[in-house]
């Protein structure tokens, strides 16, 4: 059968003007493998090998960025603004499970035995439209199998990171991981540990962005990655669980890492573990306070926001609008899936209820009063605490359904204060 890689035009131009310089150049990476599989990449996916070094080709090209020239890579901007990378055939001299050191080779055969699937091994010559295949990536792609490039031992001590990436890419391409490659990636689980916290962060970005992140995260499960990354914050949880953070919005990150910690959470109270645990990898104070805030409202209302009015409205109080939304997406995603504890009913009560308020005015908080601290010292309150502790006591008023939030009503309750002070 012939092979069609329709590579953009500003990647075949680069291409062009490498090899008319003499410089062998071929596309490599996941966008060759994506295109085979007859999903194209985004263009700025697009990577190239060549034989050119990183000091021939900043000569060559007139806008280039040094992305990281003591392993070859150059970013060079193609006619369409976009950056491309373009390495230098590479072949590993020493690795540390972490980076390698590395040297540049005379040919891309040795370039390609150095990665680490074979479905990621393979390379697209886009002047000749030709595929170079020399591990047998495309039998394996088309077979749904993913197999490591040469002893799956020896590449995954080559770079732990492999170990996350192979999960990922089973998991989100639907593939089954070959005897030998789940023996090899499962004795280097532990090397996990030796990697920083920044690159385990990344790789979670992408399996929560994805479209279905629950079938890595259970590779990961059956792993030991994800108690290796993760430590005692979570338990392992069934599938049809962690199918619940497939039903949140892929846009969101952080929501769907509440929802993953909340399906297999030890401890429900503890949130200063899972704060600390989220610190460790990275994210920002905005990201960590976010993802805690989301998970207090577990996967669906508990027995105090069923209660009553009042709790209700003190609990959105501590939680802010905001705040409330993103555990009512929780709780939408926990409904999708089946695994709301409460059921669709209970879920139907807390929201329609706090929507019900929001649209009536209830109020948040002391500034959303119908009066303010100006209107007591009118009536000839003295400024100080004793007009912070008045207008909490309206606000719970407000919330008991014991006055309504209008000037009038409120001014009433002031005057009964007065009295009981008079």
């Amino acid at each position: 059968m012939k092979l069609r890689l329709d590579v953009p035009e500003p990647v075949f131009r680069l291409a062009e003007q490498l090899e008319r310089e003499g410089f062998e150049t071929w596309t490599v990476g996941g966008a060759v493998r994506d295109g085979l599989r007859g999903r194209p990449a985004e263009r700025e996916d697009w990577d190239l090998a060549t034989r050119a070094t990183p000091a021939q080709m900043r000569r060559l090209f007139r806008r280039t960025v040094p992305l990281g020239p003591e392993y070859g890579t150059v970013g060079v901007f193609g006619e369409d603004g976009t950056l491309y990378e373009i390495t230098t055939f590479r072949h590993d001299v020493v690795t540390y499970g972490r980076k390698a050191v590395v040297s540049f080779a005379e040919t891309v055969e040795e370039d390609l035995s150095r990665r680490d699937f074979t479905i990621n091994a393979m390379a697209w010559h886009p002047l000749e439209k030709r595929l170079l295949d020399p591990h047998g990536g495309l039998r394996d792609l088309r077979d749904g199998i993913l197999r490591a490039v040469g002893d799956p031992s020896e590449r995954f001590r080559e770079d732990y990171l492999r170990v996350l990436r192979g999960l990922r890419f089973a998991g989100s391409l639907g593939l089954k991981i070959e005897p030998a490659t789940w023996a090899g990636l499962g004795s280097a689980v532990p090397g996990l540990a030796r990697l920083s916290h920044e690159r385990i962060r990344e790789e979670l970005v992408k399996v929560l962005t994805a479209p279905a992140p629950s079938g890595t995260l259970v590779l990961y499960q059956h792993s030991g990655a994800l108690e290796q990354i993760l430590g005692d914050v979570v338990a392992p949880v069934p599938q049809a669980v962690l199918a619940t953070v497939d039903a949140v919005s892929r846009d969101d990150f952080e929501l769907r890492l509440a929802v993953l910690l909340l399906c297999g959470r030890r401890d429900p109270h503890d949130a200063s573990a899972v704060a600390e645990l989220l610190t460790r990898l990275r994210l920002s104070r905005a990201e960590v306070e976010r993802t805690v805030a989301a998970m207090s409202g577990r996967l669906g209302p508990d027995a105090s926001l069923l209660a009553g009015a009042a709790e209700r409205r003190r609990w959105v109080a501590r939680m802010g609008r905001e705040g409330v939304r993103d555990v009512f997406r929780v709780w939408e995603g926990a409904l999708a899936a089946g695994t709301a504890p409460h059921g669709k009913d209970s879920v139907r009560s807390v929201t329609d209820a706090i929507r019900r308020d929001w649209r009536e005015g209830v109020p948040v908080s002391v500034a959303e009063l119908a009066i303010a601290g100006r209107d007591l010292v009118a009536r000839g309150w003295k400024p100080g605490p004793r007009i912070g502790e008045a207008l909490q006591r309206l606000l719970e008023a407000v919330w008991e359904d014991a006055a309504p939030n209008r000037r009038e009503a409120l001014l009433e309750r002031v005057a009964t204060m007065e009295e009981e002070h008079s």
